[in-house]
């Protein structure tokens, strides 16, 4: 095993919830529907393929997307991998003193609430946004009630949704003492 993969430490990421690929899946019948019903109307039935497997390509990127969700630690690293957004910061840049874990609806002030440059569907924040507080975030969220806040020394912070929070907590404080002695 090399040393990069014995640095490794991947951390599931709470499953996101039905409803999100539901509201997917309805998203994508409207757009097949709004694309071929025109086609059907002016009579060639050979119309329908294009906008068809266009629709068809757009659902299986949309699904592949959905699907990249990643929370790891490479070496001091954090990596966050969401739909089409990555992030990658230092442990030492995460204020750790500060972090939390919350249930949003408790803690509304970090509810993501404008997103700036960011994917969302029911039960799926994926990118950059505003949070209500005003803070900038980066959002990997797919469970609201065990929400990881990681305060960055910056003042933006990253909002994390792994399956067992505590856990990650646990290590990127782990690996801060180890980089402070080291």
């Amino acid at each position: 095993m090399t040393p990069a993969a014995r640095d490794r430490q991947e951390f599931a990421v709470a499953p996101m919830q039905p409803l999100a690929w539901a509201v997917l899946l309805g998203v994508m019948l409207v757009v097949a529907t709004g694309l071929v019903v025109p086609l059907h109307r002016s009579g060639s039935a050979s119309n329908w393929l294009v906008p068809l497997l266009v629709a068809a390509a757009l659902l299986a990127a949309l699904s592949l997307a959905l699907r990249r969700r990643r929370i790891a630690i490479d070496g001091t690293r954090l990596r966050v991998a969401s739909t089409f957004y990555t992030r990658r910061i230092a442990v030492r840049e995460l204020d750790l003193d500060r972090a939390r874990i919350v249930d949003l609806a408790e803690h509304d002030e970090f509810a993501p609430r404008l997103k700036i440059n960011g994917y969302g569907l029911p039960g799926l924040r994926s990118g950059h946004y505003r949070l209500r507080n005003g803070v900038r975030a980066f959002c990997l969220l797919t469970d609201s009630e065990r929400v990881l806040v990681l305060p960055q020394r910056d003042g933006r912070c990253l909002l994390l949704s792994p399956e067992k929070p505590q856990a990650l907590l646990a290590r990127l404080r782990e690996l801060a003492v180890a980089d402070r002695r080291g």
